[in-house]
């Protein structure tokens, strides 16, 4: 098995010396999901794929974090100063710590999730990077100049360290380890942070290191290395070059590489031999997954948020990256500009992205064929006779109509003619399953698909009515497909009274539905027919009006004379008339009085003034000097705007007349 941490922040400094800044904007990453996690820092990961289990050490406070595959935290395990690398037993059932500020290798029990046993290494020793291989437990350990690699032995009646395994001299600090159960013999070795990247390989076979190979890389700046499953080959990533070299670990001699960018500073190898290659980056894909040996294309990527304040998004923590044994996750260790770090479980990581694009024409006849076009895009090919889902949505099928399956070339284009039944918006939408390789994916596309024109019509339009006359509405709708019901709504003039729906139904079989409407304002009546699969909706209005309900009176005179077939209020000259109207109310609503005076046979101007009215109506008094010997008369109005509002019609009252005597 390998062991996962953190690289030191010298390498980060070498790191972060190279780096140039450059604007751009984070992509969403593709982690289904994401939690904080209670660390100062973070030194390793590793998975338990029996208990479901993520492990993290956390040097600065000195514990482990204990996460479900979900990334909720279920236990902390404390009192483990600068606990750094992590290995898990073959049957996960011990957890194996190297505590460097405790000079120990900590058990923990990863069913019970507390520690079961302490190991002393020896004073000073400092372990940070265990490994399992060849029956013991193998720890890179020492100070600057003094690195060395040491081992305990637990399968005898008591425990055997034994230090200064490397006899062929000694490690510039604490080896990084790495190991893996299909090669149980080999040891692999390399120094966090070191430039040029130093490794080594062993052969752990008989009880002791003996070195097989070792070479100075032209990378820099170790930050992580694993073996592949059956132990011939070791994948390292170092801040450059950017890329994730493979060396043989027979003789170390270069291999294959696998495409990244930069700066690399994690990798971690799947049972099954798929390679996860993480890089520190700000603005490009921070994890690459590759088949094993497989280098032309990645299978898939991933890029993480930006949850800090700086324009560049989460970076990958060094050594970050621990693949669940079955590979159905990939956890990501991250941190942001807040320094908050986080768990990321990325799932379907061993399946390439599938992307699916859908051509349609943005218009169509219905009835006649559409042709529709597309492509499923992924980084691996699809295999002979793959197909895909079709499915049209239109308003005779709104849950979906599934249509034959479509078949996609080995590039994944396809192509298929469809005869739209119904009009409006048509959807296509095409999907991909998914497969052992390929992960689901979907695309789709709309058609706006022609309709026939029905007739609809509603009366009144323009009517005039006297104040509270009950009009009967009638909409009448022409020939459709399946739809002959009709939307009735009412909208009086004025704001304090909205539009209302005021009928749905079916017409009759004469095509008609009315509402009756209490004509006291003003009234837009609107018929809408919604449509259907054939016919376009239609939408008509019907404007009609209602006058005020207007009266006024005369008081005060001594008696009323008929001239001809007209009453007329007398007055004495010295007497005030008093005019009472009665109106439609409506706030802020005034009245215009008007008074004309007969002469040689016409009516003639004598002035006009508005007055508010109240709830009440209103109280007029003609006051002044009052001429005798002349007819008059006297009306209220009420004129649209100038009233004061505009939701009633124009409307007159009656005339009254009067006489003023000595």
């Amino acid at each position: 098995m390998r062991t996962r941490r953190i690289s030191t922040a010298t390498s980060l400094a070498v790191l972060f010396s190279s780096v140039v800044l450059v604007g751009g904007a984070a992509n969403p990453a593709a982690a289904d999901s994401s939690k904080i996690l209670p660390a100062a820092s973070v030194g390793d990961i590793v998975t338990d794929g029996v208990h479901k289990r993520v492990f993290i050490s956390d040097p600065t406070d000195g514990k482990v974090l204990v996460t479900d595959y979900n990334g909720a935290l279920v236990a902390t395990i404390p009192s483990l100063p600068g606990v750094t690398g992590l290995d898990l037993s073959a049957d996960s059932g011990t957890l194996y710590a190297a505590v460097a500020g405790a000079d120990a290798i900590v058990t923990i029990d990863t069913a019970a999730l507390t520690e079961s046993a302490r190991y002393d290494t020896g004073s000073g020793t400092g372990p940070k990077y265990p490994a399992l291989a060849g029956g013991k437990l193998w720890f890179g350990y020492g100070s600057a100049g003094a690195g060395q690699i040491g081992s305990l032995d637990l399968t005898g009646a008591e425990p055997v360290v034994n230090l200064g395994q490397e006899t062929d001299g000694t490690w510039y600090a604490a080896p990084t380890l790495a190991s893996t159960p299909g090669a149980p013999d080999v040891l692999a070795a390399g120094i966090e942070g070191q430039s040029p990247v130093e490794l080594a390989t062993y052969d752990v076979a008989l009880g002791t290191a003996t070195r097989t190979a070792s070479t100075r890389t032209d990378g820099s700046n170790l930050g992580d290395l694993a073996l592949t499953p059956d132990g011939t080959q070791v994948v390292v990533a170092s801040g450059a070059p950017y890329k994730h070299q493979a060396y043989r670990t027979s003789d170390l001699a270069p291999a294959i590489a696998y495409p990244s960018d930069a700066y690399p500073n994690a990798v971690d190898i799947a049972p099954d031999g798929t390679v996860a290659a993480g890089i520190f980056g700000w603005y490009d894909p921070d994890v690459y997954v590759y088949k094993q040996g497989v280098t032309t294309a990645p299978v898939r990527t991933y890029e993480f948020p930006n949850t800090g304040n700086s324009s560049g998004s989460d970076t990958l923590d060094p050594a970050g990256l621990a693949w669940a044994p079955d590979t159905s996750r990939l956890f990501a260790v991250t941190v942001n500009s807040l320094g908050v770090h986080s768990l990321r479980v990325l799932t379907d990581p061993n399946r390439s992205v599938t992307t699916v694009t859908v051509t349609a024409p943005p218009k169509a006849t219905r009835g006649k064929k559409v042709m529709v076009t597309g492509k499923a895009v992924s980084n691996a090919p699809f295999t002979a006779g793959a197909t895909a889902t079709v499915t049209r949505t239109d308003l005779e099928s709104p849950t979906g109509k599934v249509l034959p399956p479509v078949a996609l070339k080995p590039d994944g284009a396809f192509h298929f003619v469809d005869t739209p039944p119904a009009g409006s918006t048509v959807t296509y939408k095409v999907s991909y399953a998914g497969d052992a390789t390929h992960s689901p994916g979907s695309g789709s596309d709309k058609v706006t698909v022609s309709r026939a024109a029905t007739s609809l019509t509603l009366n009144r339009n323009k009517g005039l009515y006297a104040y509270g006359t009950d009009v009967s509405f009638t909409a009448h709708l022409g020939t459709t497909y399946k739809n002959r019901a009709v939307e009735l709504w009412v909208d009086p003039f004025g704001a304090d009274k909205p539009k209302k729906l005021v009928k749905t139904g079916k017409v009759d079989s004469k095509g008609n539905l009315s509402t009756t409407v209490d004509m006291t304002r003003d009234t837009t009546v609107t018929a809408v027919f919604k449509g259907d699969a054939r016919y376009a909706p239609r939408t008509v209005t019907s404007t009609a009006y209602a006058k005020v309900a207007v009266s006024t009176s005369i008081s005060k005179q001594y008696k009323n004379v008929k001239i001809g077939s007209t009453t007329y209020a007398y007055f004495h000259k010295k007497t005030n008339p008093v005019f009472t109207t009665k109106m439609t109310y409506y706030k802020n609503r005034s009245h215009l009085l008007s008074l004309e005076l007969y002469y040689a046979g016409k009516w003639y101007d004598a002035g006009s003034q508005y007055f508010k009215l109240g709830t009440g109506g209103s109280i007029v008094t003609l006051s002044g000097t009052h001429e005798t010997g002349y007819r008059m008369r006297v009306r209220a109005s009420y004129v649209n705007n100038t009233s004061g509002d505009n939701v009633n019609s124009t409307t007159h009252g009656a005339w009254k007349y009067f006489y003023f005597t000595k």
